[in-house]
């Protein structure tokens, strides 16, 4: 290529390798070069046949058969801010700003933090942001991209060149970065990354970005700092207490709960005006949204999610989310977050291999891949990702005022050889199955989450023994709020399965719970991963004809409500759905006007009101104070009966798991006097056939069960009763 002017044979191939797009940092050679007392202006302008300088006026010389265009003048005649118009060969004039006239912006502080896993608000630093700097506005972009061998960015504001906008590398952190004045909100962009050694071309999302473009599109857009005006003020700062409180949550899935009559799905504001009467009708007291973090495939559910930073687009924009969440807050539910840090997808606009190389995943497939579900593992022992992660879920709590973290497949990021045969996977330095690196990450992020968001909470989906999951960090624990309750969930579901015949044979499936049950802070999950993949829905586990399939959820709803520690039922329960979820269309709403469906949600809901009214049956959920058997070993009969208690008060509560009527039923209770029946779930009114103990029974002096006095009752079919004692009738 000949040279126009002289130039050394090192500026000579800086410039070769700006023009093949393989520079990491033009900063270096574009923009205005001061030397002395003089000045060179570079810039690069793909498609001119000639250009100007502004404001003054004055032409860019192009440098050989390049797209290169150049000017040499006296430093002080140059403006700052500048730009530069250009004739492109169809004969049309367009004007721009130079984008290498600005400084980097970045601190080496704020970097080093990044670099050293200590930036727990990495969003503010890396991702797209509005700025305006030197009076002039524009975006300001930043990704972490350590290996690639250059960087540019491209979106609708460069006609998705890489050559116009190849950004600057700020050394060892990995970091690139550029301020583009053409660019503003609502505009979509990427990332192009030259990957080494082998120059592969990258085109990638913004791992940080904070709004995308609805699928199958994959660009993200550009997002200006929110402007909501939050009304929640008096809910955040009374939602420290919640070991005592009551939580009983309703699980869902935003895209299959209702939808509009054309199959559109509702976005986040309609989903307000519908979604937060019906809970609160039903009595619970927090909504938990599957993943609404962005993700391309709606099959997935929200569970490989791309953007991390990103409340989806199916539903609306961001600010519709965070009025979404405003008005649960201000309706008296809390909101609570599916997230998903265990693993990612494999898409090629996303995460994986981001620069070319193994950044954001583990190298080794061993530990670096979960063939079963096909996503790749997050490398936790790396400072940026944890980074990622820990900003992410900070993001969440501190931008949108979600009230805590249910955390995705937690035993899979626990073990190495999580679902990993012979050879598939590698053990610890200690030669352990034990991920001593994803260990640290959870109670990082558990440490970190109560400290930074106070009152917010951290749920793990964990099925194992692991040991301590639920105990603080500093006494060796995972730091986790709570617990999903597997074991539960599965032993009570087999025996609910069964024939109430064949029930005496399992009774331990009811009573062996209560010898760990307060090991743990415990969540009692009827979720959506019990009513999927074949298993069928609550309403087809239940056995018997119609009526006993109503009378069994029933009974199995009133032992979910009684029974210590938090609730969680999905979407559909209530309704008694009879087929497996559809994340692909709307839940049966014409069956909500079946007399027998009206019944189980008029009990559901009378059982969340008198569990969130009644302290005996949520103020020691973890605590073995809060809960006495008074007969576990009645399996002849498949009768269970216990206490709940706090300081101020107590239930008694009788479960009949079979449909056979028990007539003088004796059961022992502590104090003398009127026992009322708070509850019935056999009530006519609730579906049942109205069998019960007209409103309450008088106490005996006769001890039975090793308590000082007893009552003889009346045991429904398939059904619970609760009692509260009353010193007189």
């Amino acid at each position: 290529m000949p040279l126009p002017d002289p130039l050394t044979t090192s500026l000579a191939e800086e410039l070769r390798l700006l023009l093949d797009g393989r520079h990491h940092d033009p900063r270096r050679l574009l923009g205005c070069q001061i030397d002395g007392d003089r000045c060179t202006v570079r810039i690069r302008i793909p498609g001119a046949q000639a250009a100007w300088l502004t404001p003054l006026g004055v032409a860019l010389e192009r440098w050989g058969d390049t797209d290169l265009f150049c000017w040499t003048g006296a430093a002080g005649d140059l403006p700052r801010p500048y730009g530069y118009r250009w004739e492109d060969r169809a004969g049309a004039m367009h004007e721009r700003v130079d984008a290498y006239g600005f400084d980097v912006f970045l601190t080496g502080e704020e970097l080093a933090r990044f670099h050293h896993g200590r930036h727990l608000r990495a969003w503010q630093m890396l991702g797209a942001h509005p700025w305006t700097a030197d009076g002039v506005p524009g975006v300001r972009f930043a990704v972490w991209a350590p290996n690639a061998e250059r960087v540019s960015v491209v979106g609708d504001f460069n006609g998705w060149d890489g050559r116009i906008h190849p950004m600057s590398n700020r050394g060892y952190t990995g970091v690139w970065e550029l301020f583009v004045p053409e660019a503003g909100a609502g505009q979509l962009y990427k990332f192009e990354i030259r990957s080494r050694p082998h120059g592969t071309l990258l085109v990638k999302t913004d791992p940080y970005g904070r709004a995308f473009e609805v699928r199958p599109g994959t660009a993200a857009r550009i997002c200006a700092a929110s402007g909501y005006q939050w009304q929640d003020h008096a809910w955040m700062t009374a939602r420290e207490n919640w070991q005592h409180a009551p939580i009983s949550i309703y699980e869902v899935h935003l895209g299959s709960w209702r939808r509009h009559a054309d199959g559109r799905f509702l976005d986040y504001r309609e989903l307000a005006d519908e979604l937060i009467p019906h809970v609160t009708s039903l009595g619970f007291t927090h909504i938990e949204l599957l993943p609404v973090t962005e993700h391309p495939l709606d099959a997935s559910w929200g569970y490989q999610t791309t953007g991390f930073f990103a409340p989806t687009s199916r539903f609306g924009d961001p600010d519709g989310l965070r009025e979404f969440v405003d008005r649960c807050h201000r309706a008296g539910l809390g909101v609570y977050l599916d997230w998903v840090p265990g693993h990612f997808p494999k898409d090629g606009f996303g995460l994986a291999r981001f620069d070319g190389s193994a950044l954001y995943e583990h190298e080794d497939w061993r530990r670096g891949e979960h063939k079963e579900w096909g996503t790749l593992v997050f490398n936790y022992a790396r400072n940026e990702v944890r980074a990622f992660l820990l900003s992410s879920a900070l993001y969440w709590l501190e931008e949108f005022h979600i009230d805590g973290l249910r955390v995705d497949a937690v035993a899979s990021m626990l073990y190495l050889d999580y679902s990993r045969g012979p050879g598939e996977w590698l053990p610890n330095i200690h030669g352990g199955n034990e991920h001593l690196e994803a260990v640290d990450f959870l109670r990082e992020l558990n440490t970190m989450t109560h400290r930074e968001a106070p009152g917010s909470v951290t749920m793990a989906e964990e099925s194992t023994s692991w040991p301590q999951v639920t105990r603080p960090s500093y006494v060796g624990g995972l730091g986790f709020s709570m617990k999903w309750n597997m074991g539960w969930m599965h032993d009570t579901l087999r025996y609910m399965s069964k024939d109430p015949i064949y029930r005496h044979y399992d009774h331990q499936d009811l009573t062996f719970g209560l010898l760990y049950a307060f090991s743990e802070n415990f969540v009692l999950p009827f979720s959506h991963d019990e009513v999927v993949h074949g298993k069928g829905s609550l309403w087809q586990k239940m056995p018997g004809d119609d009526w006993q399939k109503m009378a069994n959820l029933r009974l199995l709803y009133s032992y979910m409500l009684t029974y210590p520690g938090k609730k969680l039922l999905f979407m559909g329960s209530e309704l008694a759905q009879p087929w497996e979820w559809r994340h692909d269309e709307a839940l049966p709403w014409a069956l909500q006007d079946d007399p027998a469906r009206l019944g189980l949600m008029r009990l559901l809901g009378d059982l969340n009101r008198l569990y969130r009214e009644w302290p005996a049956l949520h103020h020691e959920d973890f605590s073995a104070g809060g809960f006495a058997w008074i007969d576990c070993h009645d399996a002849a009969q498949s009768v269970i009966s216990f206490r709940r208690r706090s300081e101020a008060d107590e239930a008694v509560v009788v479960l009949n798991f079979t449909p056979v009527p028990r007539l003088g039923y004796r059961l022992g209770v502590p104090r003398p006097g009127w026992y009322r029946e708070v509850l019935n779930s056999d009530a006519a009114s609730y579906g049942g056939s109205n069998l019960g103990n007209a409103g309450g029974v008088a106490s005996d002096a006769l001890p039975w069960m090793d308590l000082p006095h007893s009552v003889s009752l009346t045991l429904p079919p398939l059904a619970a009763i609760v009692l509260k004692h009353e010193p007189a009738a």
